[in-house]
């Protein structure tokens, strides 16, 4: 899927972070959502590639990144932390200054990220999200039913990690499948990709530890960006689905409003996952946001 791409994967603070790179240009970091891998940018790479240095990245405790043991309060795997990991990879690479196009749970690394460090995100894509705090705190009957794995994963281990290793297809079918496009959106060669990581020993408590710092440490950190009025200063856009929950249940931009003051975006016609679903769609509004 990514031929004219080569493996710089990268140990930082002692964890390796897996990652491919190709392309030429200012650099641009693409991190994948939940629980997929750096595959879900496939369809789009080769026409980014054209003008950018292309990093895509495993989150730790995802793909082929490691998966360490969770610690008792998370922290391990709070987005924080995870931004913290790719910010390591990416200066291991020369790039100490970068544009960011996030997915999923990518998206969420991407804002904490602009968060924490202001001088180094030059511009930031988020793909169908909603700012986390905002997502639990405003809970609806049908964003419960929709988004389900949100109040399982976060149960204590080792509840979900056994009941996803016990039958990992059957899980990422009730995934990536159930959403509004079903599994259409997905190449066999990118499923078999899923399925092969999600079956990697520790891939599963990675998953989950990365949902449970999100409904403990991950909020305590946004209540504090918020009470110290602490925003993301670089151009902000924000795409999401127009058939997805985050359309159904939020409305994204007054959203993020409190974390920017410069974000813009928009609905696109096609559900949760933007970059498999509608890569050319995206393609046309990322690129003229990113070569401004």
């Amino acid at each position: 899927m990514f031929d004219q791409f080569k493996d710089v994967s990268a140990t930082v603070d002692g964890v390796k972070i897996k990652a491919i790179t190709g392309g030429a240009g200012p650099a641009l970091l693409l991190l994948h959502g939940h629980p997929q891998t750096h595959a879900i940018w496939h369809k789009v790479a080769p026409a980014l590639a054209q003008h950018f240095t292309l990093v895509a990245a495993d989150l730790r405790g995802y793909g082929d990144s490691d998966k360490p043991q969770g610690l008792p309060d998370h922290s391990n795997y709070s987005k924080r932390r995870l931004a913290q990991d790719q910010v390591g990879l990416m200066r291991s690479l020369g790039h100490e200054t970068f544009a960011m196009l996030g997915h999923d749970r990518g998206g969420r690394v991407a804002v904490r990220m602009a968060l924490d460090h202001p001088d180094v995100v030059t511009r930031l894509i988020t793909l169908d999200v909603a700012p986390t705090l905002a997502m639990y705190e405003k809970t609806s009957f049908e964003f419960a039913r929709a988004y389900w794995h949100w109040f399982f994963l976060v149960r204590p281990a080792p509840f979900p990690e056994t009941l996803i290793n016990a039958d990992a297809d059957l899980y990422l079918k009730q995934t990536i499948g159930a959403r509004s496009a079903g599994l259409k959106p997905f190449t066999p060669e990118a499923y078999a990709e899923y399925l092969r990581c999600l079956q990697i020993p520790g891939t599963a408590h990675g998953i989950c530890e990365d949902y449970r710092a999100s409904v403990e440490i991950d909020l305590e950190h946004d209540r504090e960006s918020l009470a110290n009025g602490q925003k993301i200063v670089c151009e902000f856009l924000a795409l999401w689905g127009a058939e997805g929950v985050i359309e159904k249940c939020f409305d994204p931009i007054a959203e993020w409003n409190a974390f920017s003051d410069k974000v813009t975006g928009h609905a696109l016609p096609c559900g949760h996952y933007i970059p498999e679903e509608a890569p050319e769609l995206l393609i046309e509004c990322a690129l003229p946001f990113l070569k401004e």
